[in-house]
């Protein structure tokens, strides 16, 4: 009887015996440990962000809008944009299926597949890049084809997608096939015996349960589709104007010693992303709830 109240504490009462075990901390390691937090976000995270908008408005309002107002910088801005929108909801079907294969079905190769879908994490972004220029470039393994057919991918917008693609391809998956995997297949077969079709099973029952992590994959892909540097620079070419994304632009800017500007359109980078976090806090406290 002791042992079986003993687990229920344990499996039922977790959450209260969290709160309990961490007030037995003593007082002074709890602030030592709060304190090295704080301090660590604050120096490398707040007063970074800080100095963003500091040196972004140091000339004052009207520098600041004429440096994102300008033509350059929204082409930038909807290139961005445009990557992600194409990016976001491929790697979405792209994560959905893989998930719910891996998750769903047994077949050989399975492990395999996992790693393949975590290749992107593995290699740098500028060695993908290069890769898509070995393939597509007009020296490469199918450059000669696509010249032939005046079709261009390297050095255009086409590249930049697949290039991001690439790169944030795991995102959804990965935040997928665990949650998938602890949920178990119980459910659908409950519907399915009860005579509901594939569709209706998906949408209905198997949809509902991973809606929050789905939402939560989509928004780590948006935020990294907006700000890949790496594989981007690669395949773009750095053509002003023409082939940059809002990241490029800020080293461009940079590199021409134009600070304040540079820094405005950062501002805007920092704008997505502290949005993007905005979405991600509401999702997890939702999950959490």
């Amino acid at each position: 009887m002791a042992m079986t109240a003993g687990n229920r504490l344990v499996r039922g009462g977790g959450g209260h015996a969290e709160r309990t075990g961490a007030l037995t901390e003593p007082r002074l390691v709890r602030w030592l440990l709060l304190g090295i937090t704080f301090a660590f976000l604050g120096f490398f995270l707040f007063v970074p962000l800080l100095l963003v908008f500091v040196k972004a408005l140091e000339n004052g309002v009207d520098a600041y809008w004429a440096a994102v107002n300008e033509p350059i910088a929204l082409a930038a801005v909807r290139r961005t944009l445009l990557t992600a929108v194409i990016a976001v909801p491929l790697n979405l079907l792209f994560g959905l299926a893989a998930a719910w294969a891996i998750a769903k079905f047994r077949f050989p190769g399975k492990q395999l597949l996992i790693t393949l879908i975590d290749l992107p994490f593995s290699v740098s972004p500028v060695i993908s890049g290069m890769v898509f220029v070995l393939l597509f470039g007009a020296q490469g393994y199918l450059g000669h084809w696509l010249q032939a057919n005046e079709v261009k991918i390297i050095f255009a917008v086409p590249g930049i997608v697949l290039a991001t693609i690439f790169v944030t391809s795991p995102l959804v998956a990965r935040e997928l096939i665990p949650l998938m995997q602890s949920q178990g297949n119980d459910e659908e077969e409950a519907a399915l015996t009860l005579g509901a079709s594939g569709w209706q099973m998906f949408r209905r029952v198997s949809l509902p349960k991973i809606r929050w992590g789905l939402l939560y994959g989509v928004v780590l892909t948006n935020a990294r589709a907006m700000g890949e540097f790496g594989a981007v620079s690669v395949v773009s070419g750095h053509i002003r104007g023409v082939t940059t994304t809002l990241p490029l632009h800020v080293e461009i800017l940079y590199n021409e010693y134009q600070f304040s500007a540079a820094f405005a359109a950062a501002s805007l980078l920092t704008l997505l992303a502290l949005i993007t976090l905005g979405i991600k806090s509401a999702i997890e406290w939702r999950t959490a709830r």
